[in-house]
């Protein structure tokens, strides 16, 4: 028998899947992103709990998944929508390279894969 609960046992599932239907591409890209940006801030120790939370490992993972997302749909959102993200994740790995002991080399960095070097 499987833990797994069914569509038909979930209260409300056909409502949220009709509600995620209604949501263009574009918002969810950049929600996802949002949310990229806001996990990677909390482990590289920006928020108000600063070092509380950080980890650099976990950080570097997701500064790195947020430039992946931002390379592959870059031609999918606007320049409206991609600008603002491009600056955040370009923040993020600013932040993270001060916050190295050992800095990565410019170009090895999280996400500079996607981004190309950036320096600080």
């Amino acid at each position: 028998m499987s833990d797994a609960t069914s569509p038909q046992e979930t209260p409300g599932y056909d409502a949220m899947a009709r509600d995620i239907a209604e949501v263009p591409a574009v918002e969810v890209i950049v929600t996802v992103a949002v949310n990229l940006m806001s996990a990677a801030a909390v482990k590289l120790g920006l928020t108000e709990e600063g070092d509380e939370h950080k980890d650099l490992d976990e950080a570097r993972k997701l500064v790195h998944a947020l430039a992946g997302l931002m390379d592959a749909s870059a031609t999918e959102i606007s320049s409206f929508h991609a600008a603002p993200l491009r600056d955040g994740l370009k923040s993020l790995q600013l932040a993270f390279r001060e916050a190295s002991l050992v800095p990565d080399e410019p170009g090895k960095g999280p996400g500079e894969k996607y981004t190309g070097p950036v320096y600080g």
